[in-house]
């Protein structure tokens, strides 16, 4: 099924695609994308971290998402849309919220890269001190809410971030811990429009995951062997 993507990167990158171990954080609109392109890329070994449910809302742009599977554990719905697209994938689900009573013992199991697909400021800052701590790469996606050109989003640096309420926010709290590594994000240069409610269309989270997974893969294939 991969013949296509080892003749792009060659069988000794694909299959250090296949070795890596990848967590996931959040299966939601940006995570699910992310998670998705990753099993599609040959990555094998995938933690999903996720306490939520599918809801009737979620529909317009959560990839795992159908009126079948309203209701159910989001990490157990996108564990089985993974093993059907690649049955020999090791999908670990962690049906919690990350906070700090659980970060440790589930970030002390072991990973290469963790993708920060969560929409909480804590939770990012969380991932942000303990990346460092156990020496895991770490790409984190920043607001998706309000914005509709996809063309605007890049993967930047936290400090260089524009006209993004949520690194805006982030930025002054990883200042403000006195935190002076790089931090990767997500983000886009467009200024969200001013809605009552947080709105969102189908491909922006779409666009953040993949970009989020293509940070790591990019990462593990155009690295030297």
């Amino acid at each position: 099924m991969f013949e296509r993507l080892i003749s792009l990167v060659g069988k000794d990158k694909f299959s250090k695609l296949q070795s890596t171990n990848v967590l996931v954080v959040g299966i939601g609109g940006v995570g699910g994308y992310a998670l998705e392109a990753l099993v599609r890329s040959g990555i094998q070994n995938i933690s999903i971290i996720d306490g939520d449910n599918v809801e009737l809302s979620n529909l317009n742009r959560q990839i795992i998402s159908d009126n079948e599977n309203i209701g159910e554990e989001k990490v157990e719905v996108a564990k089985q849309r993974v093993l059907k697209i690649n049955p020999d994938a090791d999908i670990t689900t962690f049906n919690v919220n990350l906070d700090e009573t659980n970060i440790d013992a589930i970030l002390i199991q072991g990973y290469d890269y963790i993708i920060d697909a969560c929409d909480t400021v804590s939770t990012k800052l969380l991932l942000i001190t303990n990346a460092s701590k156990y020496n895991y790469k770490l790409i984190s996606s920043m607001g998706t809410a309000n914005k509709t050109n996809p063309s605007l989003f890049s993967i930047t640096e936290l400090s260089k971030t524009k006209n993004d309420p949520l690194a805006r926010i982030l930025r002054k709290k990883v200042k403000d811990l006195n935190i002076n590594r790089k931090v990767m994000v997500v983000s886009s240069t467009e200024t969200p429009a001013q809605n009552d409610v947080l709105g969102s269309n189908s491909y922006i989270p779409g666009i953040a995951g993949l970009l989020c997974a293509s940070y790591v893969i990019n990462d593990i294939t155009k690295s030297k062997l």
